[in-house]
């Protein structure tokens, strides 16, 4: 038993530590690759700053179950008892600490969500689909009262439209068609679930990155739903309406509304370029390399952490 508690202890503080440096390293370098993103599309940059944000949790969490936890079993003496350090026992501490306030503020994401829906279902009734056939919905639109927001999209394995009485009164049918397709991108990229993530992985610094990717996906959402200079136009005057209308306090500050509205008013179409499928192969061809020299010094890389964590133990 302990030998399984100084392994889960060692696992913890791989984690932790890898986790730190990595999340500093993307506060400082985020703002960076940020702009190197913004020669690709909207949708590219979105992804690219998501992953960017990930890349930390994702990384830590290969590197402790794929290296540091096969490197303690197989080299670690079970017979051994040693004590462990004051740092070790720090790490490890934080370790669960961060996995254990990830889970909370999932969960209090999570119910916060479900006692608004809660809420929102005991005023609704659902829309005739035939009402929207130009909207491309494949979801349950439901009408509500002033309770909940305006038009919003709620779930991740089961979404659900809502729309608002005041929204649809105040739409013209062909800005609500537009408003319902923006909700539907966020439906199709699972962004909701992208969101949830983003609470499970909270690390101090992140704000501003996070901000940026929210940003990027609304108008990701705004050029995929219109296809036309007009559709365009409507989906502006849309949000415009939407944003006088709500009866909550909006989480998109105004200046970057203007800056979605303003990219609406000058759209045009935009078209994959062939400099962005180079870098996508060009990034598959990196992973695949990366993975590849992993697999060849695999056996080295176990002996090297296990000397790490020795010396962290110590």
């Amino acid at each position: 038993m302990t030998f399984y508690l100084r392994g889960i202890a060692v696992s913890c503080s791989i984690f932790v530590a890898f986790y730190s440096v990595l999340s500093l390293a993307v506060c400082c370098v985020w703002r960076k690759i940020w702009q190197f993103s913004q020669r690709y599309s909207t949708e590219r940059s979105a992804d690219l700053l998501f992953a960017v944000r990930i890349a930390p949790f994702v990384a830590a969490t290969v590197v402790t179950l794929a290296i540091a936890v096969p490197s303690f079993l197989l080299l670690e003496p079970r017979a051994i008892d040693e004590k462990m350090s004051g740092l070790s026992i720090f790490l490890a501490l934080s370790g669960i600490a961060v996995v254990g306030a990830g889970i909370w503020r999932a969960a209090a994401a999570s119910a916060r969500v479900s006692r608004a829906i809660a809420c929102w279902s005991s005023h609704a009734n659902v829309i005739e689909p035939s009402l929207f056939r130009g909207s491309g919905n494949a979801l349950p639109v439901l009408r509500v009262s002033a309770l909940a927001p305006p038009l919003t999209v709620s779930g991740i394995l089961r979404s659900t439209l809502w729309l608002s009485r005041a929204a649809e009164f105040a739409l013209s049918e062909q800005e609500l068609e537009t408003a319902l397709r923006h909700e539907m991108v966020h439906v199709r990229r699972r962004d909701n679930l992208r969101k949830l993530f983003l609470h499970f992985v909270a690390f101090p610094g992140m704000t501003q990155l996070e901000i940026a990717w929210h940003e990027a996906t609304e108008m990701v959402a705004d050029e995929a739903a219109v296809s036309s200079e007009y559709e365009a136009l409507d989906l502006a005057e849309a949000m415009i309406k939407l944003s006088q209308i709500s009866l909550h306090p909006s989480t998109e500050p105004t200046t970057v509304l203007a800056k979605r509205v303003m990219r609406l008013m000058a759209w045009s179409k935009r078209r994959q370029t062939a400099t962005e499928v180079g870098w996508l192969e060009c990034s598959a061809c990196v992973g695949a390399a990366t993975v590849a020299m992993l697999v060849v010094a695999y056996g080295q890389l176990l002996v090297k952490m296990h000397e790490a964590t020795e010396f962290l133990v110590r």
